[in-house]
């Protein structure tokens, strides 16, 4: 089917990110959350990243105007009902994803394709609070998704090839290299990043390493662009909590354990960049 209109389910830095990549590979994007005020936060991000790209000569005022102009904002989840593809990108809970699924499911059209975004919930358990499992599939984004080239698409047990297909050929519509993984808990990218994250949390609470020293040792010694705890601000402490309990509920594997220090540090809200205070303080 042709895909001429593009949804986006949450405004925050994925929902935001998948926005853009989108509007700029030339769809229109329906980009939708529950409140005005993050639906404008996630447009006044969009804006200022295309405005950067402008001044640094890499685009012009015409073309960020064009962008722009393939936005649409909502705030209500039966905009949907006009979109071709939909991908949910909103927080990292199963319950929440759960009922958005069901929703969609009801308001789309029974060819559109529903994909999810999520870190680690299985796409077979999403899939199946749908009338449609054939046409649900993961498209897993990287953060900061503008920059960031890889897309992990993952096949539920009852997504078919033609959605699988459809949906690989997006990622490359959207300048993206898509990398395949199977259904289980976290994929393969969280699967290998979040317990290494998860170990470097360990070593700072059990007081092996300061965190700029933890941090200094992986960009330096292994070649990290960012440290595993600056990387975990970036992400989000929350959603690094939510993916190691995924992990830790799915294989029942005592290597997967969330330190107590990241629950600690995400029950007392320090969430990393978006809250102002992680591991790390930002102003």
């Amino acid at each position: 089917m042709a895909i001429k209109t593009f949804g986006v389910i949450g405004a925050g830095q994925m929902g935001n990110g998948i926005t853009q990549v989108a509007a700029m590979s030339g769809l229109n994007v329906i980009m939708s959350d529950i409140k005005e005020e993050f639906v404008e936060r996630g447009l006044a991000t969009i804006t200022k990243i295309l405005s950067r790209n402008v001044d640094k000569g890499k685009m012009t005022d015409e073309e960020k105007a064009a962008v722009l102009g393939r936005i649409k904002t909502s705030v209500s989840l039966k905009d949907m009902s006009s979109a071709d593809f939909v991908v949910e990108a909103a927080v990292e809970n199963e319950a929440l994803k759960f009922q958005i699924f069901k929703d969609l499911d009801e308001i789309c059209e029974p060819g559109v394709i529903l994909a999810t975004n999520t870190s680690s919930i299985p796409i077979g358990r999403i899939a199946a609070q749908t009338r449609r499992p054939e046409k649900v599939i993961g498209m897993h984004f990287m953060n900061p998704v503008p920059v960031m080239r890889l897309v992990e698409i993952i096949p539920g047990i009852a997504t078919s090839e033609e959605t699988l297909k459809i949906t690989w050929q997006l990622a490359e519509k959207f300048g993206k290299t898509p990398a395949q993984a199977n259904d289980y808990p976290g994929f393969i990218a969280n699967r290998i990043l979040l317990p290494m994250i998860n170990e470097a949390v360990y070593c700072l609470y059990h007081n092996v390493g300061t965190r700029e020293d933890i941090d200094t040792v992986m960009k330096l010694g292994m070649n990290h662009p960012m440290g595993p705890l600056t990387l975990a601000d970036l992400i989000g402490l929350d959603t690094c909590l939510a993916v190691m309990e995924t992990l830790y509920d799915g294989f029942k594997d005592s290597k997967y354990r969330p330190c107590p220090l990241l629950r600690k540090y995400v029950e007392a809200g320090w969430l990393g960049r978006k809250t102002g205070k992680g591991f790390y303080e930002y102003k």
